[in-house]
């Protein structure tokens, strides 16, 4: 066994997807049409958003009015009388970024290619959902933060882009980005919310939104097991936007990095459990 270290390294330098090279990137690609028209016409997707949402709206009340409440893991003690905030990440949980999906199957080209013009577009919609879940927060007094793993050089179009959508956006200290290119941890800067705050609700779309790297970065069977150590979480201070198009989760099925797609698509449907 080659160990997951060498996923891991891939994994680190990209964000939608791993590639095997320029030739394979359209039949690679092309496995996500499903997923990606899920997204863009599903109703079904649409109303789980709306409903986790609606959900975190009902779970924030409840935790403004308990002070012992804390959502973050690296909550420290004396945190009672901190001002209220809420971590929420941005790609897939806050904006839609469905249409640069759309783009590289279309394209034959796989992530990074295309993600800088994309992003730079600054005209992602918003997620169904959490415009007024965001408005309700903020009309509470509950700080919002902005965490992502897009990279520092982002930020302009990044707080363009939300602050088109009428989103709120209280200043540019609300807006934690990635500052290196292989530092996706979210630890050290969830931590830095909660040194200066309650934090009630964690939002995200991804595992490591709420817990570090060194946790999920595990192979699947033991990823899953993560889903019920924290069962006291979901639903009521963490919520999970459901992400179909891309993220650790695929590749966690793989003990060894594929060499090519099609040992991908064999080890895929070997871990298919019939």
């Amino acid at each position: 066994m080659k160990s997951l270290s060498r996923i891991f390294l891939i994994i680190l330098t990209t964000s939608s997807s791993y590639s095997f090279s320029s030739e394979k990137d359209k039949s690679f690609q092309e496995q996500s049409i499903l997923s990606v028209l899920y997204v863009q016409t599903s109703t079904e997707f649409a109303a789980n958003n709306l409903q986790t949402y609606l959900n975190a709206t009902e779970a924030l009340d409840r935790a403004l009015e308990d002070s012992s409440w804390s959502a973050a893991l690296e909550q420290k003690e004396n945190f009672r009388d901190k001002p209220p905030a809420i971590i929420i990440d941005i790609d897939e949980t806050v904006l839609d970024n469905s249409p640069f999906q759309s783009r590289t199957i279309l394209s034959g080209l796989s992530y990074p290619n295309g993600w800088s013009e994309w992003v730079n577009e600054s005209k992602a919609n918003a997620v169904e959902g959490v415009y007024d879940f965001l408005h309700y927060a903020n009309d509470k007094e509950v700080e919002i933060y902005y965490l992502t793993n897009r990279l520092e050089s982002f930020r302009d179009p990044t707080i363009k882009n939300l602050i088109n959508l009428g989103l709120p956006f209280k200043n540019e200290n609300m807006l934690l980005m990635r500052k290196e290119q292989n530092s996706r941890d979210k630890t050290e800067r969830r931590k830095l919310v909660a040194d200066k705050n309650r934090v009630v609700l964690i939002i995200g779309d991804q595992l490591t939104d709420f817990i570090s790297t060194k946790e999920a970065y595990v192979f699947h069977t033991d990823r899953k097991k993560l889903a019920k150590k924290y069962s006291d979480m979901w639903g009521s201070k963490w919520f999970m936007i459901t992400n179909p198009t891309y993220g650790r989760w695929e590749l966690s099925i793989y003990e060894d990095m594929p060499e090519s797609e099609e040992e991908a698509s064999e080890i895929r449907k070997k871990t298919l459990q019939p």
